[in-house]
């Protein structure tokens, strides 16, 4: 060990993370988090399993990291319950020489604005200014001067879908360490890097920013190529939470490192490209709306299957996950009375329904009222009459699920939220997805699974809280100028702010 690092630094868990829409009306309680501590949680990430390289480099203490599916804004009681578990474990289990913060970036909080931003400003006031804080996101989170300052070093995923999303919390536990056991004698600040933060006024669906396709495909790639400048310890790219209304919301960089010069640089160059790039952003597949979509999917010689996302609903994003209007549609379809041609819907839940279905059995005949109990916005519920074609217990995250046969459509219907991304989700109810003709998801861009599946593919433009057509859902709260609520052929400032920590105080360095 250099003299002057810490050979085996304490380092405290925690964190809240949640994508929350303030367009859905659902609210996330107590009981959409799961809520990990101890040995749990140090468990829930592999490479601080017992034994591995990372978990001995330092002492763990692991407090709370509570994780939700994305929804709606999370209640006030709820947030501040696990706020003041975390505060209350740092405060009786510390000091700590540093702290890994796991959040998503993009977490709403009912009659608050800027959550993540309270709770990191909270952390490091428990904290004290000499411990070092290493923060892992979400590419689709939001970075507030707020949660910038009260964070040391900050990163996030640079792949959507989220295939990074291990290797990013890696990242920002090794960076951590990196800075911890670095040689600065007594100097806590020293082991501070410069921080280059701008925000790029552009807010954009994840469905338009997949780094699959171009322009973000690119622009990422340029991510690890400033990170490994000399004097750069990390770089990142935020898209932004599109569903929120908050001031926040929009696209963010932030690179780190020893040399101001190199960080403030980096910054601004992955900003403006960004910027520059605004207008050549498209959806990661043909986007129609949901007639269109099927129109296109039940067409002669389409390939088989055929994937359709109902985006508008998509609880992976944030919506509620029990808007029917969608499986409406599908009923309505005549390609589908007969049976001859078929189609799957995932899904939505109702607990009532699949209680119905529990007591007719599998065979009997149900006549049902479905969905709208959460979000009844875009149709109410949906009149859905069919045979009882399986039922399943026991999925740790919908309980009981149903599979309703109504012609050629099968609609899944689950006791609790659940979204669907594996082919394991379709046959573990009896539901062979390569055998359908059409499969509908509550979805956005596909996940790797459903991507491999579909022989023909679109985006079906769904109302809902996740609704990618931005312009139609309302935001009033937003930044001036921010694209395309705004647009405007004017440049922003596109200057990089850049920070470092002295004593206890943060302070800007001027541009050189």
């Amino acid at each position: 060990m250099a003299d002057g690092g810490l050979a085996s630094p304490r380092i405290g868990v925690g964190g809240i993370s949640i994508e929350s829409s303030t367009f859905s009306p659902h609210i996330s309680g107590d009981d959409a988090f799961t809520e990990r501590r101890g040995e749990d949680l140090l468990g829930y990430y592999g490479f601080l399993d017992t034994g591995a390289e990372l978990r001995e480099a330092a002492d763990w203490v692991p407090l709370v990291q509570a994780r939700s599916l994305p929804g709606g804004a999370v209640a006030a009681a709820t947030y501040e319950r696990l706020k003041t578990e975390i505060l209350d474990g740092i405060r009786a289990q510390g000091p700590f020489d540093g702290f890994y913060f796991d959040i998503h970036g993009a977490m709403s909080v009912v009659g608050m604005v800027d959550a993540e931003g309270d709770l990191a400003g909270a952390v490091r006031d428990a904290l004290g200014p000499d411990t070092l804080v290493s923060t892992s996101m979400d590419l689709h989170g939001n970075v507030s001067r707020n949660l910038l300052d009260a964070t040391d070093l900050i990163t996030c995923y640079r792949m959507a879908p989220h295939e990074d999303a291990w290797n990013t919390k890696e990242r920002a536990v090794h960076n951590l360490l990196r800075r911890l056991r670095a040689a600065t004698g007594a100097d806590v600040d020293a082991r501070r890097p410069h921080k280059a933060w701008l925000q790029v006024p552009v807010l954009l669906p994840g469905e338009k920013t997949s780094t699959r396709i171009e322009p973000a495909r690119s622009l990422y790639a340029e991510v690890p190529a400033v990170a490994a400048e000399a004097g750069v310890l990390d770089a990142a790219i935020w898209v932004g939470y599109a569903w929120a209304d908050e001031p926040r919301c929009q696209a963010a960089v932030v690179v780190t490192g020893d040399d101001a010069r190199a960080v403030r640089a980096g910054a601004e160059r992955l900003g403006r490209a960004y910027w520059a790039a605004r207008r050549d952003f498209e959806f990661v597949a043909d986007a129609l709306p949901l007639d269109q979509s099927l129109d296109a999917a039940l067409a002669a010689g389409a390939p088989r299957p055929y994937v359709v996302s109902d985006s508008g609903d998509n609880p992976t994003a944030g919506g509620a996950g029990d808007v029917s209007w969608t499986l409406g549609r599908l009923l309505a379809r005549e390609e589908f009375a007969d049976g001859s041609t078929t189609v799957v819907h995932a899904s939505i839940f109702d607990a009532e329904a699949v209680a119905a279905c529990v007591r007719a059995g599998v065979g009997a005949r149900v006549d049902l009222r479905v969905g709208a109990i959460v979000d009844a916005g875009p149709s109410g519920p949906v009149a859905l009459s069919g045979t009882v074609y399986s039922i399943t217990d026991g999925d740790k995250d919908a309980g009981t699920q149903v599979v309703v046969r109504s012609g050629g459509v099968h609609a899944i219907v689950t006791e609790r939220r659940k979204p669907f991304h594996h082919l394991a989700d379709f046959t573990m109810l009896g539901i062979d997805p390569h055998a359908m003709d059409v499969v509908v998801v509550k979805i956005g861009y596909l996940e790797p699974e459903l991507y491999e599946l579909a022989a023909g593919w679109k985006l079906g433009l769904t109302p809902g809280g996740v609704d990618q057509d931005l312009l139609r859902l309302g935001h009033h709260r937003l930044a001036p100028g921010v694209f395309p609520f705004e647009d405007t052929s004017l440049e922003p400032d596109l200057a990089a702010v850049v920070t470092r920590v002295q004593g206890g105080t943060v302070v800007e360095e001027p541009a050189c």
